[in-house]
């Protein structure tokens, strides 16, 4: 029987910190790893200095993404999950003073911040996203390895196929999924709508209580990630001067209303008793998808969904079912949404990439916007076939997107992304569930093959490089 590789609704939807998950999250994951490494092989004690080499994407726009504060914190012990981000400056400030950094929360090493950090533009075979780290010993041989950072937080070695074998050997889910035919025919054998085939896959890993606090916790920070970005104003960190926008937006659509709420629950129950048209749907859904961006933009905590910099995109949707579509959602409700989502992200990941160094912004704003368009097709009623069909038709829209950050940061033109990103999931639910899905013309397997060459067709320039597109065509003094 052939293996299929299992990703997890959790593996889609990572909790962690701005700005980007394959800039920021990876190498902080990376670091993490290689410790673990040291330990398997006895010798983290006998590390005396530490170099961190970072390569093609990694390097030309790392110092936008806050690359090399990530390894830095991963190396210190810190974790993205549940590290206090108001620490985070704290911590980068005294390794820069000291001249030392906290190894594993362990010892003190001596690191020198500008010179042991190397950005190296060469660009690794495997993937764009390289980081490498040298030890050397008290003995005075050295270490290193080698680590990619391949999108939406995950992270591989060059052996990736061999890592894939392992994880299949702990873990075979009941329904085997590696594309969109084949989750079809698994609901339709069943009986059964994509969220619940999804849910018997994840009961394989983990108890239902657990899925269900796990996704409790997600929905939490996706919640928090908008509130906070809705209640701060300001300028975001980086250079740009790029003024937060949300906290006008939420102040301005709330009017008499903003100050009747003391945390992110009663700020929800509160937009739900506001009368919306459509222009204030479009100002919300907006919004709420700004706010977002603004915090991954600052160093805040988001959920990757698939991605951090395409993170706003999907809680933009869920709040506006739960505020504006069906003022009743509950958590069963965001639960489905969250299923639905995470296994239409997981096959993109499957027959495409989720990491815009490979892809583009099609594949962050499109997989994003496709597993939005999808999820709330499902909430919504309706079948798997209109599912599959408004992801497809969401991701149609964005093919070719490039991604172009000025100043390497993930503020123009991403945040404003994903606004559009959001609405255009909504508009391809609605075509969706107004379609006869069984005579769609272009199937989501085809879509995903079909942004997997455009990928492959684009230029390097494209992809996550600040060396095209507005990142060239707009100077920092134009800012």
């Amino acid at each position: 029987m052939k293996k299929v590789e299992c990703i997890s609704v959790f593996d889609m939807l990572k909790i962690g910190v701005g700005p980007s998950s394959s800039h920021t999250l990876g190498p902080w994951r990376a670091s993490q790893r290689w410790i673990e490494e040291l330990k398997d092989e006895g010798i983290i004690d006998d590390v005396e200095k530490i170099e961190i080499q970072l390569y093609g994407s990694l390097s030309l726009t790392g110092k936008g993404h806050a690359t090399d504060i990530a390894a830095i914190l991963g190396l210190c012990g810190h974790d993205p999950v549940t590290m206090d981000i108001n620490l985070i400056d704290v911590e980068i400030d005294r390794v820069k003073k000291d001249g030392n950094l906290n190894f594993d929360n362990s010892r003190l090493l001596d690191f020198d911040f500008e010179k042991d950090v190397k950005f190296l533009k060469e660009f690794k075979d495997f993937h764009p996203n390289g980081i490498t780290y040298k030890a050397t010993l008290k003995n005075g041989e050295h270490t290193e390895s080698t680590f990619y950072s391949i999108g939406g937080g995950f992270v591989v070695k060059e052996n990736r196929e061999n890592a894939k074998q392992k994880q299949e050997e702990l873990a075979q889910f009941p329904f085997q999924i590696e594309n969109a035919k084949e989750l079809l025919k698994h609901c339709k054998a069943e009986q059964k709508i994509i969220s619940e085939i999804v849910l018997e896959n994840e009961k394989s890993l983990r108890s239902e209580a657990e899925i269900d606090e796990g996704l409790e916790k997600i929905w939490e920070v996706m919640l928090e990630s908008m509130y906070i970005g809705c209640h701060t104003e300001g300028e975001l960190p980086g250079g740009l001067n790029v003024n937060r926008r949300a906290a006008k937006m939420n102040e301005k659509l709330l009017a008499e209303k903003h100050n009747t709420y003391n945390n992110p629950k009663e700020w929800l129950e509160t937009i739900r008793t506001k009368e919306v048209k459509f222009r204030q749907i479009l100002q919300w859904v907006s919004c709420f998808a700004i706010a977002v961006n603004e915090v991954n933009a600052s160093l805040g905590r988001v959920v990757t969904a698939p991605t951090n910099g395409s993170s706003g995109t999907v809680p933009a949707v869920m709040m506006y079912y739960m505020v504006i579509e069906n003022h009743n959602a509950t958590f069963k409700d965001l639960k489905q949404f969250m299923l639905v989502a995470g296994e239409i992200g997981s096959l993109f990941k499957k027959g495409a990439t989720i990491s815009a160094a490979m892809g583009g912004c099609q594949a962050e704003i499109g997989v994003s916007s496709a597993m939005a368009a999808g999820a709330l097709t499902e909430v919504m009623g309706g079948t798997p076939e209109q599912v599959l069909m408004a992801s497809e038709i969401a991701m149609e829209h964005h093919l070719g997107m490039t991604c172009d950050p000025i100043a390497g940061l993930v503020q123009i033109p991403c945040i404003e992304r994903n606004a559009m990103g959001a609405i255009k999931a909504i508009n391809a639910a609605e075509i969706a569930m107004e379609s006869d899905a069984t005579k769609a013309k272009v199937p989501l397997d085809k879509i995903i093959s079909t942004m997997w060459e455009t990928a492959k067709d684009m230029n390097s320039k494209y992809k996550e490089t600040s060396e095209g597109g507005l990142a060239v065509e707009v100077n920092m003094s134009d800012c």
